[in-house]
């Protein structure tokens, strides 16, 4: 492939076909009725409101998303994974070809799987090279799946304006697609469920156009008595319209040198054309899933049910297209690179705003989790990540106790939490001040040891102040302390 495709594409630049004007005329069945094609399926975005929004967000929504090349762990998990910042596979993705960044390219291709429920890239190449080198986003329409008897797909035809057939390999295209319940190599368009009410929505604007370009009421019926001939016929017509179409014209006296003229009784609000149009967009936004708050419609929101929404958004209209797009990457482009590529994978960042309450309440019950594991007897070390909690640094009971504020007291609690070093510290030994005011209990104790800092400290709180001095009923205060003692070969 290359220069006979790359030919073809840049000719379906030059004379791409123009939009069929959506005149009504001669198509007895309907607007889109009568095309249920890919083009006229790209083309119902741009003569309905409604579908227009709905394309534009999600397909904005998805090329805004961020991509991130890793290499995988052996774990499996992600958080354990590296990431890869200089491949030639990130280069190609960040810049698909010459004249798109990543952004439009995304853009380009979720429209065209919106509106005809498939997406096509085709891959550039150099001839001495086997190396993709450029991404194509190509017309739904111009692209040809090729069966095979023997391996299901043979490969594909691309079809230029001037009627040129390309025939790509399959390893010079990738297919994205919502899968078709009638035919396993085309992908299914919302749009074509929608087709009555597309065409409901838009012959209801052209008779509102029509109405207020007309006198801006139904029109009448001018009655004469005898035949006019094709001159006065002529005339009156031209006259008539003359003098009274237009919005500007409304409401003039209409003079009349003979005929008569009988009003129709049908108006605007018998036909009720705005509730149809409303009930259009209704069923449009249903073939879509999409609700009104997502294509700019806020009435009746607050901010809670606003941030609601885009999270629904995300998850439900976003993430499912980053999957499908993931998925190619991964799976189809990817390998294309050979060794090179082996071990990689493409992810986005995801979408989906965080939820604070749904957050604080994990963190909650992972925090209860690490602390009856510890309670139980296993490392904290290792109980932190089991529960998916982060490593907390210890500041030790001391440092709070000379410091009792706020942040020391979560310190602190934290720190019984996870066990920490209270637990997990080896031997401490009483130290007393010996001399002639040294209280018995004290002196009995001096050189005492003990297993933990816990058991330590809870005969000598904050570190000092033996619990059983008794020098405190003849006015002295408490000198002892407790200290970690060094190790030694008897303790090893």
């Amino acid at each position: 492939m290359g220069r006979s495709f790359l030919g073809s594409l840049a000719t379906a630049v030059r004379v791409a076909n123009p939009p069929v004007p959506f005149s009504g005329r001669g198509q007895s069945h309907g607007i889109f009725g009568a095309r249920r094609d890919a083009v006229g399926q790209m083309q119902a975005m741009t003569a309905v409101g409604t579908l227009f929004a709905i394309v534009d967000r999600t397909s904005n929504a998805t090329a805004l998303v961020d991509w991130k090349l890793y290499r995988k762990a052996k774990s499996g998990r992600k958080e354990d994974r590296v990431e890869v910042t200089a491949h030639a596979a990130l280069d190609l993705w960040n810049k698909p070809n010459p004249f798109m960044p990543r952004q439009e390219f995304v853009e380009t291709s979720t429209q065209h799987y919106d509106l005809t429920g498939e997406t096509w890239w085709v891959i550039a190449r150099h001839a001495a090279s086997t190396l993709p080198l450029e991404l194509w986003p190509v017309r739904p329409d111009r692209m040809t799946p090729v069966p095979s008897q023997e391996t299901f797909l043979a490969g594909y035809i691309y079809t230029s304006p001037d009627g040129e057939q390309v025939p790509l390999g399959l390893n010079e295209v990738i297919q994205l697609r919502r899968p078709n319940p009638m035919d396993p190599y085309r992908g299914l368009s919302p749009v074509l469920s929608i087709l009555p009410d597309l065409d409901t929505s838009r012959y209801a604007a052209e008779w509102s156009r029509a109405f207020f370009m007309n006198s801006a009421q139904p029109g009448g019926i001018l009655q004469f008595d005898k035949s006019l001939s094709d001159k006065q016929f002529n005339d009156l017509r031209d006259r008539w319209a003359d003098q009274h179409k237009g919005v500007a014209n409304a409401h003039r006296v209409a003079i009349l040198e003979q005929g008569k003229w009988v009003d129709r009784t049908v108006s605007q609000r018998d036909m009720q054309f705005v509730e149809m149009r409303g009930a259009s967009s209704d069923r449009i936004r249903e073939a879509y899933g999409i609700s009104k708050t997502a294509i700019g419609d806020f009435e009746d929101i607050n901010r809670a049910s606003a941030l609601a929404a885009k999270g629904w958004f995300a998850e439900q209209q976003t993430v499912p297209r980053l999957e499908r797009i993931k998925a190619a990457l991964n799976f189809d482009l990817l390998p294309m690179y050979g060794r090179l590529g082996e071990g990689l994978e493409f992810d986005y960042e995801n979408p989906v705003p965080p939820d604070a309450e749904t957050e604080s309440t994990q963190l909650t019950a992972r925090a209860n989790a690490a602390s009856a594991l510890v309670q139980a007897g296993y490392d904290p070390k290792g109980t932190l990540s089991a529960v998916g909690l982060p490593d907390i640094t210890h500041v030790g009971i001391a440092a709070i106790a000379r410091k009792p504020d706020p942040a020391a007291a979560w310190a602190a609690s934290v720190a019984r939490m996870v066990g920490g070093d209270v637990e997990n510290a080896m031997r401490w030994e009483a130290v007393a001040h010996i001399d002639e005011n040294t209280c018995q209990p004290c002196a009995d104790n001096d050189g005492a040891v003990y297993r933990n800092r816990a058991a330590a400290y809870k005969d000598y709180p904050g570190g000092s102040g033996y619990v059983k001095c008794v020098g405190a009923e003849h006015g002295n205060e408490c000198r002892c302390k407790v200290v970690k003692r060094k190790k030694t070969r008897d303790d090893e």
